[in-house]
């Protein structure tokens, strides 16, 4: 018997496309404080 653990990796993309939508919403957010405040937006991290 295998000693090695195996891993369901169906939910990993769930998660990480949730992780992902995060990101860009708290980047969307931020692009657009900056345009009301009359600030350039930041891109990226």
């Amino acid at each position: 018997m295998s000693k090695t653990a195996l891993i369901d990796t169906v939910s990993s993309p769930g998660i990480f496309r949730q992780l992902l939508a995060f990101v860009d919403d708290f980047l969307m957010k931020s692009a657009q404080i900056s345009v009301r405040n009359g600030d350039l937006p930041r891109f990226g991290l």
